[in-house]
């Protein structure tokens, strides 16, 4: 028994005696890490960012002496020092292949560091405007009730809107309203449909069961469920919006009656009239030729293609004859509902295809016109949720899910590149993308910077810091992509419809010409800023304009060498 007694107290004194070793070397352990970690911040101070500071801007970045993930175990005294330039080469090194080439994975890191800071610091403006909204919001429409939605057969697919962050009954009824239609339908929560014709198929009232994104409390539809209400009584306090575009004089069909769904045949015809009958019947097109008006849609047998000469349709509103070879066509208020349907894919791509391209060199737009071609959503590297908010669903979704047709990127460098297998490259001219990004950063992606924000320095910093960052991220998806479709901007405005096509094969779908002239009937999206905001100055030096030059030429030459297509002679130096 004593022998046993022993024993156990031997044991007991080991065992105290290996804890108070674990305890001291856990606490050695924890006093070491911490001295690392000061000593990391202290290094980091010393480049010029402290560990809790926010991340400066891409142009202040620069200016801090950025390193080089590669030589970053190594630092150079001038780094060390916190110096404010870039170490730059030797003068006849400069803006060839090889110096961009190491110069942009200091621009990626940069634009990868400075979109994350841009995205984080929306977060919490949208969140706050969130707070702040009345909840109590008052539906002056007449409810109508919860009606079955069919996206294959909408019936209310005058005007379609997305918002899934601030969607509200008021909202939505003050958009319909404003457009003169009748009826206003929320689903989902978050998307809203105009009409003129009420849904045939009524539903349970408790399945509309979807709370509004932007106001808590209201019921926005539901899943495949509309909460429908009539908006008619709104129209006189509405801002009308009945804006009635003249697309041009054609050469009127063979048959009218055939191409056209709907007619009317009215004396002293107006376009007011004609267009008020065509939006009545949820039509994008209002045609006339004398007496005679018609409604329809683009068609592959009236295309729109190939404009007459104006002349051959003088007088034509005043004849009051019927028949002619000419008529003039009018674009309504109604939106062409035939290709905004979209999902994501129901089996996994096989194939991962990057969409590509400098920022500012219209990616947000091809994603437009590629989702609608399509009927796929588009994916993002990034998630940029004023883009998500307004319909671009894709943006929320994984990058890697496959889930999508393909994915915006703006990155580039071997790894990131080699990560697809093949890519849609978007080229612009780098004057315009410097000029549409720097207003993106400054005022979203609606908005235009302010002639102080040009005036300022950090313009000229911008331009030095992302036009070479505009050819490297070309030379490298040319060295590294591995099967690539190049498509410039500019053709693509030109010739949407070829291009289009260039890149729905590219991207192994098939798509109808209806639906593709469906795509060039709504081409612009909700992206595109209103109008070309004309600035009493010329933002470029000429300095700028000699370093954007020297770029040009050497992508350009760059795409040669490969067998593509060179840049848009419209501005290339000559």
């Amino acid at each position: 028994m004593a022998k046993a007694f022993f024993r156990l107290q031997k044991f007991l004194r080991r065992t105290q005696f290996l804890l108070f070793f674990l305890t001291a070397a856990y606490l050695m352990a924890g006093s070491l890490l911490l001295l690392q970690r000061t000593h990391l911040v202290v290094q980091q101070g010393s480049r010029g960012t402290s560990a809790g500071q926010a991340l400066p801007a891409p142009e202040a970045m620069l200016g801090a002496g950025l390193a080089d993930p590669r030589t970053a175990q190594s630092p150079s005294p001038r780094l060390l020092a916190g110096t404010a330039v870039l170490q730059e080469p030797a003068p006849d090194l400069r803006h060839g292949p090889r110096w961009l080439a190491s110069r942009n994975s200091e621009l990626r890191q940069l634009r990868r560091r400075w979109f994350h800071r841009f995205i984080s610091d929306q977060e919490p403006m949208q969140t706050a405007g969130l707070k702040t909204m009345k909840h109590t919001a008052e539906h002056k429409g007449t409810y109508m009730g919860c009606f079955s939605d069919d996206s294959r057969e909408r019936t209310l697919k005058g005007a379609v809107f997305y918002d899934l962050r601030k969607m509200t009954v008021s909202h939505c009824q003050e958009a319909c309203a404003e457009r003169a239609y009748t009826y206003a339908g929320l689903a989902y929560g978050a998307e809203c449909y105009c009409g003129n014709k009420l849904p045939a198929t009524a539903s349970r009232p408790e399945e509309c069961n979807s709370e509004c994104k932007g106001e808590k409390g209201s019921v926005c539809g539901g899943v495949n469920r509309l909460s429908v209400y009539r908006v008619e009584e709104l129209w006189a306090a509405a801002p009308r919006r009945r804006n009635v575009i003249y697309r041009g004089c054609f050469r009127a069909p063979e048959n009218l009656t055939d191409t056209f769904p709907a007619s009317l045949i009215q004396p002293n015809l107006t376009v007011e009239m004609c267009s008020e009958f065509c939006s009545k019947k949820e039509f994008p097109l209002a045609v006339i030729r004398g007496r005679e008006c018609y409604c329809g849609y683009p068609t592959g047998r009236f295309s729109l293609h190939g404009g007459a000469d104006g002349r051959l349709c003088s007088g034509m509103l005043n004849a009051s004859s019927t028949g002619g070879k000419y008529c003039l066509v009018y674009q309504t208020p109604v939106q062409d509902t035939r290709c905004t349907d979209r999902k994501f894919l129901t089996t996994k791509s096989k194939v991962f295809v990057a969409l590509s391209s400098f920022p500012g060199a219209g990616n947000t737009w091809a994603r437009h016109l590629i989702e609608h071609a399509t009927g796929y959503y588009t994916g993002s590297y990034y998630f940029d949720g004023a883009l998500y908010n307004k319909g671009f669903k894709g943006e929320k979704d994984h990058w890697r899910s496959r889930r999508t047709i393909c994915v915006k990127t703006h990155e580039s460098g071997k790894t990131e590149i080699e990560m697809f297998d093949s890519a849609i490259l978007l080229i612009r001219n780098p004057f315009k993308s410097l000029m549409a990004e720097f207003n993106r950063k400054f005022a979203g992606h609606l908005g235009y910077a302010t002639d102080r924000n040009w005036k300022s320095k950090e313009w000229p910093d911008f331009v030095n810091s992302y036009a070479s960052w505009w050819a490297s991220h070309v030379l490298d998806w040319l060295k590294y992509g591995k099967r690539l479709l190049v498509i410039h901007y500019e053709d693509l405005k030109q010739s949407l419809i070829p291009k289009l096509k260039e890149m729905v094969e590219f991207l192994n779908m098939t798509v109808t010409e209806d639906r593709l002239l469906c795509v060039e009937n709504n081409r612009d999206g909700n992206f595109k800023r209103s109008g070309a905001k004309q600035k009493d100055f010329e933002p470029f030096t000429q300095e700028m304009k000699d370093l954007i030059n020297r770029y040009i030429l050497t992508v350009d030459e760059a795409l040669r060498g490969r067998n593509f297509t060179g840049l848009p002679r419209e501005y290339v130096p000559r």
